[in-house]
């Protein structure tokens, strides 16, 4: 399971980095569309901070500071400098994902996220989830904005 995850998740980054760079204009990392309220950069800072303090901080124990709210209004990160923070992610999660083991799977996961215990598996499978519906987003987006 482990090396599943570990696989799914580096895919996935590694999608993220090619919506990223598929973008014609940079500028457009910044724009929404009709009712869409968040643009492809909020989202990508979105999903590397939501993987940064989840798995890499309190699974993996790398130093993070999540800035939630920076990820939702901050504009005009350089898209060079978000590629730099997803091969680091990358880095981080295979990190810590390796540090776990099979059995750590089945434990409890610390912190309680949705009111109520949960095991390291099924918040796991959460943050994937949660990470490809936001890459989906991404890759309409884009094509929205510069279609071809």
């Amino acid at each position: 399971m482990i090396e599943s995850l570990i696989e799914v998740f580096v895919r996935d980054l590694n999608r993220l980095k090619t919506e990223l760079e598929t973008f014609q204009h940079e500028e457009n990392l910044w724009k929404t569309e009709g009712a869409i309220s968040n643009s492809a950069g909020n989202l990508a800072l979105h999903l590397i901070g939501n993987l940064r303090a989840f798995i890499c901080h309190e699974m993996g124990g790398f130093a993070y500071v999540r800035d939630r709210e920076f990820e939702f209004g901050g504009k005009g990160v350089a898209r060079e400098k978000m590629l730099e923070e997803i091969h680091l992610v990358i880095t981080q999660v295979k990190s810590s994902l390796e540090g776990l083991s099979g059995a750590n799977l089945d434990e409890v996961y610390p912190h309680e996220k949705f009111g109520k215990p949960m095991t390291y598996s099924f918040f796991l499978i959460h943050l994937y989830g949660h990470f490809d519906y936001h890459l989906g987003q991404i890759n309409y987006l884009r094509r929205v904005l510069e279609p071809a």
